[in-house]
């Protein structure tokens, strides 16, 4: 999931950092006005740790192997905040394990960044339609990794017609992990709601009657 250097063409290198310039600017910004940003700096450490470590655990898939990414459950529980995490977490990765490379963190955190976001919007929309809290989060997890697969596969074609076929074995050998996440996501959230609702971008109050 996380592209190297040398392997994208510079115009798909520079959307990257142009978009990514551009989300970073607006989800701090709109956090700022809602005055909560030192409020979830906290929150924000602990799951961009756990982004950190999660690309360090490695799941074989012959011929290759993949590794979880939980950038849905971080849109989950971060909400707007969670691009502006996943780009901190790449930046560390590329640099202290050169996992990814510095060139391509723009597109890196656009893959993985956008579906984040969209599961946050997915979650809170599933949420107020009464979907229980577990199958959202499950949904959310599992849609934000193969958006982000259709992302990375987008990119790699865009840059030449020879990477289809690395873009073709990419999509087939993420497909445990969409499962693993979803399966992740679901469980975290449906533990969050029993012990720390907060943490998530629900009604606190709804969900508390809901439990008495």
């Amino acid at each position: 999931m996380h592209i190297s250097d040398g392997v994208l063409s510079p115009m798909v290198i520079a959307v990257g950092f142009g978009i990514t310039l551009v989300l970073l600017v607006i989800t701090l910004w709109w956090n700022r006005n809602d005055g909560n940003v030192a409020e979830q700096i906290p929150k924000l450490s602990v799951m961009t740790g756990a982004f950190f470590v999660a690309s360090l655990i490695h799941i074989p898939v012959p011929p290759t192997s993949v590794h979880l990414i939980l950038n849905g459950l971080m849109g989950v529980v971060l909400g707007l905040l969670a691009y502006p995490a996943i780009f901190i977490g790449l930046i560390l990765q590329a640099l202290l394990f050169q996992h990814g490379g510095i060139t391509t963190i723009g597109i890196n955190s656009v893959i993985m960044g956008i579906p984040a976001l969209i599961s946050y919007g997915i979650f809170k929309v599933g949420y107020r339609k009464g979907i229980p809290p577990a199958i959202i989060g499950a949904i959310s997890g599992g849609f934000a990794i193969f958006l982000a697969v259709i992302f990375l596969a987008t990119a790699l074609i865009t840059t030449g017609e020879e990477f289809i076929g690395i873009a073709k074995l990419v999509t087939i050998s993420h497909i445990p992990i969409i499962i693993i996440e979803a399966v992740i996501t679901g469980s975290v959230v449906a533990f969050l709601v029993k012990v720390k609702p907060e943490l998530l971008p629900i009604d606190v109050e709804v969900t508390k009657d809901e439990d008495n």
